[in-house]
């Protein structure tokens, strides 16, 4: 019977790459398949000589035969043709007969290819890129209690600048996911990190406010675009029995991201005056260098990508399927070899591709598909809105916590007289009001949140005074000195002031060179970032099994429960214990999503649409942020409600979308 593929080979048609055939050639197998002109013909004797040299007859037997354990061959075989055949009757029963065969082949490949050395070493690359990004999303929290030191960043800008990252990384997942379906992954995804990695070292060096804001910004939106192309990348090297599980460990990176943020946060920015100055135009201290060490992810990913192939089903879709074919043998080559089993030949035999006219009922099948993508941005806003708003709220709340049992324990000195007394030891937290001071000396101390109200200095001398958070309100100074202080004009509210003298001044922002960091800031991020790891370890290992959407509603609805116990923590302590356990609950819907994002759009427009929902979470986390933070300090019962509404919303939305776990890449 005369082969259908020797003459009527049918053509790729524009760049939709829907066939996997190649015209045959001179020298090629009846396939037509070039890869075959590799191997030159051989004689039957030949080929079996070659197939048994150097082994015995016996010991090529299965050796489970006798046992009646199926070959690891026939169980593929198997699990293949029941999902062809399941796919051929959801056609039938949908009458959606317009589609072609090529992500049937595509997983067949993927299948001989196996899962192995290449998988596992493009695992570590693409995950040194998401733990980039998830480094990124510290960086500005941690560094701005020292860079607004040095750059005299007020509230109103540090609240921009947090701003406009998020709003740079919101842009980033918009532009670089749509550029990647038209690129290619690997090509955009070194832009994606060259960019990052440039502009976060110039940051490094910006000494004014605008140059960092700018630079910043810049960083933001190169590397806002890597978790849509990340997950895009290495799902089109998996097949689908590993999709699901190994998607959820790529996620894990981002927690060693926040882990590696945190941790050298911690080691690098202890003290702000760690570091040098030139004058005070200059300034480098520690927190640049924590922005320099943060790049180092960046830049081992950068160094790993150049040496990954692009994904061959991105080629496939773009007609490029030589190059395509190229890539999966060098795949399969890969992967045997280092199984021990170089001699495996890497065959694949196409299915016929038949072109049959749209079904009208393709129509309610796209609409399906946009209600489904309606449901998924839904879910996704949601999540990222309570989770972020919440992550605001933390450390947010527990800073509030300590400012509230500080300010319980100021010292409060009413109508004292000190005359002729020499201060030598420095003064913390403390408020005088009304008070007489007479002859006195102030020297070579701190003042570390002191206020005087309505107090009188006459004959006074202060000299080499350091403050922080120090203020004289509605007082007179009469013939007082003040040298070599930053006590200046700001300190002085409403002050009356007689034959006072001001000598060699400490002018500027970046005064405080020995004041300690909050270690709260850090340690509230490692923990929760170390929190995550059971979450994902066990959504990992049961993705899978019980399916992406019970995952996705069960860590939904479990974060909204976890929520409610907020209300019931009145310590400093109890606020980390349920910020830990949040998170560990949450990440399994993070990875959920992340998967079946992958999973629902068709390869020509999957970045695209994986950026758009990433970009709706950077518009969430924005409103979340924003919102959760106006109530500190005001009550905790509408941001809690506000997350629990959320996250019950989204958990119940998303039992509607589609399941996707044995769903083929379309």
């Amino acid at each position: 019977m005369e082969d259908p593929y020797q003459n009527n080979v049918t053509q790729p048609q524009g760049g939709d790459g829907g066939q996997f055939t190649y015209p045959p050639q001179e020298g090629s197998g009846p396939d037509g398949y070039p890869y075959q002109t590799d191997f030159p013909a051989k004689d039957e004797e030949d080929a079996a000589s070659d197939a048994t040299e150097g082994h015995d007859e016996g010991e090529q037997m299965y050796e489970g035969e006798y046992q009646g354990i199926p070959h690891p061959d026939e169980i593929k075989e198997a699990r293949r043709a029941a999902r062809m055949e399941a796919r051929r009757k959801a056609r039938q029963e949908a009458q959606l007969e317009d589609e072609d065969d090529l992500p049937d082949q595509y997983e067949n490949i993927m299948e001989d290819c196996g899962h192995g050395r290449f998988q596992w070493t493009l695992f570590a690359v693409l995950g040194l890129a998401l733990m980039a990004d998830g480094v990124d999303s510290y960086v500005v929290g941690f560094v701005l209690p020292s860079a607004e030191k040095d750059m005299c960043i007020t509230n109103a800008d540090k609240g921009m600048l947090g701003l406009l990252v998020y709003v740079a990384m919101l842009a980033g997942a918009l532009v670089w996911g749509g550029l990647s379906d038209k690129l290619g992954r690997r090509k955009v995804l070194i832009y994606v990190l060259t960019i990052d990695i440039v502009f976060s070292f110039l940051s490094c060096f910006a000494q004014g406010y605008g140059f960092f804001l700018f630079f910043r910004f810049c960083s933001g939106f190169g590397i806002g675009g890597s978790i849509p192309i990340v997950y895009t990348y290495f799902a089109e090297f998996l097949q689908i029995e590993k999709r699901g599980e190994h998607l959820s460990w790529l996620c894990m990176f981002w927690m060693l991201g926040g882990l590696y943020a945190s941790f050298t946060a911690w080691g690098i920015i202890p003290h702000y005056g760690w570091g040098f100055a030139i004058g005070t135009e200059v300034q480098f201290h520690g927190w640049r260098a924590f922005i320099l060490v943060c790049t180092f992810p960046a830049i081992a990913a950068l160094v790993g990508v150049i040496f990954m192939p692009e994904s061959p089903r991105f080629l496939l879709e773009n007609a490029r399927h030589d190059e395509a074919w190229m890539i999966l043998r060098n795949v399969h080559d890969t992967n045997w070899k280092a199984k021990g089993e170089p001699e495996r030949v890497f065959t694949v035999s196409p299915q016929r591709q038949n072109h049959i006219n749209v079904n009208p009922q393709t129509v309610r099948w796209n609409l399906m598909c946009v209600l489904q993508g309606l449901f998924l941005v839904i879910v996704w806003f949601c999540l990222a809105f309570s989770y972020h708003g919440l992550g605001v709220w933390f450390p947010d709340m527990i800073k509030y916590m300590q400012y509230e049992e500080y300010e319980a324990k100021t010292r409060v000195f009413h109508r004292e007289r000190v005359e002729r007394f020499h201060f030598n030891f420095s003064l913390v937290n403390q408020i005088h009001r009304e008070g007489e001071y007479i002859h006195d000396k102030f020297e070579d101390i701190e003042m570390r949140s002191v206020k005087f109200e309505h107090s009188l200095f006459e004959n006074c001398y202060f000299e080499d005074i350091r403050s922080t958070n120090t203020f004289f309100e509605n007082c007179t100074l009469k013939n007082t000195v003040f040298y070599n202080t930053d006590l200046w004009e700001e300190k002085f509210k409403d002050c009356r002031m007689e034959n006072t003298t001001f000598l060699h001044p400490k002018k500027g922002c970046h005064l405080n060179f020995q004041e300690e960091n909050d270690i709260v800031i850090y340690l509230v991020s490692f923990l929760g970032s170390l929190a995550v790891l059971p979450g994902n370890i066990i959504s990992a290992l049961f993705m899978d099994k019980i399916g992406r959407i019970k995952i996705i509603g069960g860590s939904m609805l479990g974060s909204a429960a976890c929520s409610f116990l907020l209300l019931l923590s009145f310590s400093q302590g109890a606020v980390i214990c349920w910020q830990c356990l949040f998170y560990a609950v949450s990440v399994a819907a993070w990875n959920g999503l992340q998967v079946i994002s992958v999973e629902v759009y068709p390869t020509a427009k999957r970045a695209t649409a994986f950026g758009i929902l990433n970009a709706v979470c950077k518009f969430a986390a924005i409103i979340g942020s924003f919102i959760f933070a106006s109530f500190i300090g005001i009550t905790r019962i509408v941001p809690i409600f506000l997350a629990i509404a959320a996250l019950a919303c989204g958990g119940l939305l998303a039992l509607k979308l589609p399941e996707t776990r044995e769903k083929v890449l379309s």
